[in-house]
Order: C-alpha cells, then sequence, then structure tokens
C-alpha cells in the first residue's frame, strides 16, 4: 500500500478503487485508523458513524465485484462540514442551542455526493454559526492546525481544512461566502475551492 495514499486526491482514489487496487472497506478503514490515531490532537472530525459507513462501504465492494456501473467518487471516504445536514447526525452549526439537534434528513449536497457513491463516515468542526476564521465552539471544542498544534486551521471550514491535510478523510465538502473554504485550504495548505456564483446548482 503506497505510503501517500490517505494524502492522494479523490480521483486518484476512486482510480484505484475501480482497478481494483484496493477495496472500498480496505480504504475506509485506513482513514477510520488515522482518525483514531491523529484525531484526539487536531479534533478536526467531530462525529462518526462508523458501523453505518463500513456497512456502505461493504456494499461499495459488492457493486465493484459485481461489475455495476460506478459513481465517479466510488468507495471515496468522506467527512463533511457540521452545518450540512446529515441524516442521523447532529447539524448545530457550533451553538449550544441546538447541541440535541439531530438531522432527519439529508442536505442537497450530501444526497448528491452519495450519489457519486462517496463512503460518508462523519462530520468536522465549525466556530460558532460559522462566523470566524478558526474553529472553536462550546459543543466541541478547538481544532487545531495539524501543521502546528498551536495554530488555528481557519474558518469556518476549519474542520474541513484539518481534515484534509492530516489525510483523515479522502474528499470534505466545506460551505463559502467569505472566504470559509478557502481561508482553511490557505492555512492547512490544501486545495480549496469556491464555485463561481450560479455555476453549479444550489
Amino acid at each position: 500500500m503506497p505510503l501517500d495514499l490517505p494524502f492522494q486526491t479523490a480521483k486518484q482514489l476512486a482510480a484505484a478503487v475501480r482497478k481494483r487496487k484496493i477495496g472500498c472497506l480496505e480504504l475506509l478503514d485506513l482513514y477510520l485508523k488515522r482518525v483514531e490515531t491523529y484525531n484526539p490532537e487536531l479534533n478536526a472530525v467531530i462525529a462518526t458513524d462508523i458501523e453505518g459507513a463500513r456497512k456502505r462501504a461493504k456494499a461499495a465492494d459488492r457493486a465493484v465485484k459485481a461489475g455495476k456501473k460506478l459513481g465517479p467518487l466510488h468507495g471515496v471516504p468522506m467527512t463533511i462540514k457540521e452545518s450540512f445536514d446529515v441524516a442521523g447526525f447532529p447539524t448545530t452549526w457550533g451553538d449550544p442551542a441546538f447541541k440535541d439537534t439531530v438531522a432527519e434528513t439529508n442536505a442537497l449536497v450530501v444526497e448528491r455526493m452519495l450519489a457519486a457513491g462517496v463512503t460518508l463516515f462523519g462530520k468536522t468542526n465549525v466556530p460558532l454559526n460559522l462566523a470566524d476564521w478558526q474553529s472553536y465552539n462550546a459543543i466541541y471544542g478547538q481544532t487545531n492546525n495539524p501543521w502546528d498544534l498551536s495554530r488555528t486551521p481557519g474558518g469556518s471550514s476549519g474542520g474541513s481544512g484539518a481534515a484534509l491535510a492530516a489525510g483523515l478523510t479522502g474528499i470534505e465538502a466545506g460551505s463559502d461566502i467569505g472566504a470559509s473554504i478557502r481561508n482553511p485550504a490557505h492555512y492547512c495548505g490544501v486545495w480549496g475551492h469556491k464555485p463561481t456564483w450560479g455555476v453549479v446548482c444550489p
């Protein structure tokens, strides 16, 4: 297994799955092991559904074995910014007033990523109400920069940037009005993109 595998692009990871160089469950477990090892100091991934993710990864492996048509991101492990609704996961925006709020349905971006084949396994940290260039809130605590734990990963998609930079996930989705993707990408040394307004369907 290549040492740089956790840091390869989602496109590269999906290609490895399609070519059967690695299984979907094997790839998921690689990232879960990295979360177990490195996340305690980073606090980037703040909620997981490991059992559900493993079930989805096994189903994805069966689809590969059966020769079924695969989505462009088939088998790629994914985390997503806490502010997006994922059924069964908390959605709080870091606000203690909503600490017990659990989403009942998926946000559109979640549905589209699942349709593309990702194995969604967790959510990443944010500042209170997504309104800062750091990522601390009173529910989940502070996310640290993987390059220097004494520094911030930025915000508001700070957990997203830190998780990618540390190789804790294969792909992430954040949100950006005033640099909330671009700022953490810069702070963490990863690629982040805010699409031009109106180019990507809402």
